[in-house]
């Protein structure tokens, strides 16, 4: 009885599909199969197997496989986009571009608010575009996309550096051919004497002087 418990224990735990032998004695047996031998049985499980006496086994009973649990999947989690980083303020796309060309921030700034007073989206009766005013013609010719601010003011400080070198850093030379274009200045030989060109250069210069914040 001893050996047909430790059977009995084993073979229910061992949690295999298959039959069950009903003992004499009212136990039972988990098997996977099982062969009868004239008066021995043999109970298989796995690839091993116990054989008792013909006489101890009352019969057989199928073990019915579980139903099969099906979870649910898991809805799919959709992705949170990064939030976005803040763009850029004037006056950081100014300082930027002053950086890289390597001219004063203030200078930058000047132009920059004597120009759109900071605003990408003025557009100049002649047709000039966003916060350092660019022509679409001069804007093509230094390969920017002058409706972008940040193309804009890059484009922008470029064209004033290239001026500067143009002019050898004389200051209202350059200011005064970005205000009224190169061909002015040449046959003016200097700062033309147009009223609006004046003041525009006087406004930059006066900026230009104040202590950068």
């Amino acid at each position: 009885m001893r050996l047909i418990g430790t059977l009995l224990f084993f073979f229910t735990a061992s949690g295999f599909a298959g039959e069950y032998a009903i003992l004499a004695g009212g136990g039972r047996l988990k098997a996977d199969r099982h062969e009868t031998d004239g008066a021995k049985v043999r109970l298989y499980s796995g690839a091993g197997y116990v054989e008792l006496d013909a006489a101890k086994v009352a019969g057989f009973e199928t073990v019915e496989e579980p139903a099969a649990v099906k979870t649910a999947a898991a809805p799919p989690v959709a992705a949170v986009p990064a939030p976005a980083a803040p763009a850029p303020t004037p006056r950081e796309l100014a300082d930027r571009a002053a950086d890289k060309y390597g001219l004063p921030r203030a200078l930058v700034r000047g132009v920059m608010a004597a120009e759109s007073g900071g605003r990408a989206d003025a557009v100049s009766p002649k047709g000039a575009i966003g916060l350092m005013q660019l022509m679409p013609s001069t804007a093509k010719d230094l390969g920017a996309d002058p409706f972008d601010p940040e193309q804009n003011v890059d484009a922008g400080t470029r064209y004033l550096r290239d001026l500067l070198v143009k002019y050898d850093y004389r200051l209202w030379h350059a200011l005064a051919a970005y205000n009224a274009g190169s061909g002015a200045v040449d046959r003016y030989n200097g700062v033309p004497p147009y009223r609006e060109t004046l003041r525009y250069v006087d406004r930059i210069d006066r900026a230009y002087q104040k202590p950068v914040e």
